[in-house]
């Protein structure tokens, strides 16, 4: 295990996908690297990330949360912000495969905006367009827990411009940045 995340930050200028229950850390850690965010999520779906949670990682003013009407809205939105440039960061939370085209759609909207997308999916679902695509799981740690329950396990398990690789990484809410810890030091 590296203790140098090779493909994060992740690469600008491309849309990339991460999934498991903790897609929205990796997010959350990209919005703190990128210094803002659009996050465009449907809004059939009762639950929504609320920018005071991402207070550990980035100002809540820097983070523009919004509700669309379905995965067609959400796209066309995140296809105009990545185009504008406007935003660094367009995290999509998708709930339905996206195509071919669609995902080329966006990779050639985030070239043009020099803008970088993240959407995050369910397991198992994914674009042969996405530059990356991350599955993001907790590491239990029964030692500290439930005092700290950081430790997660990023995995990449696809890289258009690199290798694979799985790093257990930890976020510091004071330095707001990310750590990679070894599995000895966990």
């Amino acid at each position: 295990m590296s203790s140098r995340i090779t493909a994060f930050p992740l690469r600008p200028s491309r849309v990339h996908e991460a999934c498991g229950p903790l897609a929205a850390g990796l997010a959350a850690a990209s919005a703190a690297n990128a210094g803002a965010a659009l996050w465009l999520r449907e809004g059939w779906k009762p639950e929504m990330i609320n920018p005071l949670g991402l207070n550990n990682y980035l100002d809540p003013a820097r983070v523009l949360s919004v509700r669309t009407r379905d995965q067609i809205e959400t796209l066309a939105a995140a296809e105009e912000a990545l185009r504008a440039g406007v935003v660094p960061l367009v995290v999509m939370e998708l709930t339905q495969p996206i195509g071919l085209t669609a995902g080329r759609r966006l990779q050639l909207a985030a070239r043009a905006g020099q803008s970088t997308g993240l959407c995050l999916i369910p397991e198992g679902m994914g674009s042969h367009a996405a530059e990356t695509r991350w599955r993001c799981t907790p590491i239990p740690d029964p030692e500290n827990a439930p005092e700290d329950s950081t430790l997660q396990s990023w995995e990449l398990i696809k890289n258009k411009s690199g290798t694979s690789g799985l790093w257990h990484v930890r976020w510091s809410p004071s330095t707001r940045h990310l750590i990679v810890v070894s599995p000895a030091r966990k």
